[in-house]
């Protein structure tokens, strides 16, 4: 399963987070081997408009868990690449990633599923469950004790989310104190691509 996960992120030539601890050491496979898998994965081909649109999508599509239908939800509601880069930044499960909660999307996308995490005090199993302005997210008390949760604190205390996001790491609790769309922070994937994608 570890080496599906990896050659999907070495085919794609961008960290993916799906192996959230090793992705962030020198042993993620994007660092140890740099070209794609297979027996000529070194031989560098000529990649196509609609080939790098493709591939962008489906960066998108892994990395927050998403099958096509949803991504295209997403970009056939918004036609502003900061608006549809909000829609993203602000979906629960990703916030919880953003926090500190979890080590990675993919990892989040489980806590929120198996009910460890609340918006104002309910528990909410909705991955694509919008955060807004106001919304406190935290894990679920009845969960802290988990051992998913061990030595969190501490982690925690070298977190620092992005400035939409308030982090109480003492209270296992953020806030989200404005729209995502004042983060000037460098987005990891190219929205405008999949934009032409979906307008072909």
């Amino acid at each position: 399963m570890r080496r599906i996960k990896e050659k999907k992120e070495r085919s794609l030539g961008t960290k993916l987070f799906l192996k959230a601890d090793r992705c962030s050491s020198p042993k993620c496979v994007t660092v140890r081997r740099l070209g794609k898998p297979g027996q000529h994965g070194a031989r560098r081909s000529q990649v196509t408009e609609y080939g790098k649109q493709l591939q962008e999508k489906q960066k998108i599509q892994i990395f927050f868990g998403l099958n096509n239908k949803q991504v295209q939800v997403i970009f056939n509601r918004e036609d502003d690449p900061e608006k549809i880069k909000a829609a993203l930044r602000e979906r629960l499960d990703f916030v919880v990633y953003l926090l500190g909660f979890a080590k990675s999307p993919r990892i989040a996308r489980q806590m929120v599923s198996h009910g460890h995490i609340v918006v104002n005090g309910r528990k909410v199993t909705i991955g694509s469950f919008r955060v807004k302005k106001g919304d406190v997210v935290g894990i679920r008390p009845e969960s802290r004790d988990s051992k998913l949760f061990e030595g969190i604190k501490d982690r925690l205390q070298h977190i620092a989310p992005p400035s939409w996001l308030k982090l109480d790491s003492s209270d296992l609790k953020g806030e989200c104190v404005a729209s995502s769309v004042s983060d000037t922070s460098e987005f990891p994937f190219n929205v405008a691509l999949v934009g032409q994608f979906y307008s072909r």
